[in-house]
């Protein structure tokens, strides 16, 4: 039974969250290299305004910011399904090499097969996945261990091996291929947010549509396998097959963000701690919003790379992993103390 105060203060906090990115968002739409003017935005989204207005605000603008709203959100909860079912506070999609796996998948697509106009935008997200499902395999089975299971410490440290494996992998495929190809790869690995355009929303949605809403389904089995595993198991749970359900789950969220935005780590890593700091460690109270602090986190660090440097800015994962890296390295500190 969940306190009425808990419940309390997390629809306050959500609200507050819903008013922050709205802010956000209204702020981040009148800046910009193409200027749009906060006197023309209702107009301009009551279809009022110049085709200049339209065009920078429906075609450039929103299509943007809900890619990164969306993409910060699965990011979120892809981390905090990974935290739960690890037992590790310093689990990340990005950190543990699953961003890093998708992106070797999307290089070596976009390098060496035929890319088609009309089903590239929606092959990305799969390719990304299959390049992410592999790798979490691959350090699943080489930090489990029969006696003890898995081993939390061993699987970062294994996920932090693969995630520098698969980074100079990708700059070994990019040295011999031709310019535009490398500029792609390279924003890619940077964390620059590619897919701004509607397509990219309608493809990345699907995946949120039904992960999300099984993920809330299977929140309190969350709960169990954030306990100890003989206690989950004592209790009734069947713990290997729920931890490889929610693997599953986590790595194809993350796979879904990282097609369009690049290599982005420590969303995952921040927004659950931050929810957990704020209602407690149950996974009803701190999902929504760990899901919205990563949204709005995202689409902060996208609006500041994108205006403190014309006209390309800087890619919005430089601007997280400025914020997130140091959060790390605490983290860290803190736990060995």
């Amino acid at each position: 039974m969940i306190p009425k105060n808990l419940i309390h203060k997390q629809r306050r906090i959500l609200l507050l969250l819903t008013i922050i990115i709205v802010t956000t968002c209204i702020i981040s739409l009148g800046l910009g290299y193409s200027s749009l003017s906060y006197g023309r935005l209702i107009p301009t989204l009551l279809g009022e305004g110049t085709f200049k207005e339209e065009f920078v605000l429906y075609s450039i603008r929103l299509p943007r910011m809900v890619i990164t709203i969306l993409a910060g959100m699965a990011l979120a909860l892809s981390g905090a399904i990974l935290q739960s079912i690890t037992r590790n506070n310093l689990a990340d999609p990005g950190i543990l090499g699953i961003n890093s796996g998708a992106g070797v998948a999307v290089s070596l697509y976009f390098l060496f097969f035929p890319i088609e106009a009309n089903s590239f935008i929606y092959m990305i997200p799969l390719i990304a996945f299959l390049g992410a499902i592999l790798t979490a395999i691959m350090i699943y089975m080489l930090s489990y261990n029969k006696v003890i299971g898995m081993q939390p410490i061993r699987m970062v440290l294994t996920g932090v091996g693969f995630s520098l494996a698969f980074s100079g992998l990708m700059i070994v495929l990019i040295s011999s291929a031709e310019q535009t190809k490398v500029d792609f790869i390279a924003k890619w690995i940077a964390g620059n947010i590619w897919g701004t355009d509607w397509p990219f929303v309608l493809a990345i949605l699907p995946w949120l549509v039904i992960l999300i809403p099984l993920t809330f389904y299977r929140t309190k089995r969350l709960d169990l396998m954030s306990l100890s595993e003989p206690v989950a198991i004592g209790i009734g749970l069947n713990i290997k097959r729920e931890r490889k359900i929610m693997l599953f789950v986590s790595v194809a969220l993350a796979a879904s963000a990282v097609s369009v935005t690049g290599g982005i780590s420590f969303i995952g890593l921040l927004s659950p701690h931050i929810a957990k700091a704020l209602v407690g460690p149950r996974n009803q109270l701190f999902i929504p919003i760990a899901m919205l602090m990563g949204g709005w986190l995202l689409l902060l660090a996208d609006t500041i790379g994108r205006n403190i440097a014309d006209p390309n800015g800087v890619p919005a994962g430089i601007i997280v992993a400025l914020i997130g890296a140091p959060y790390f390295i605490y983290l860290l500190l803190r736990d060995d103390s």
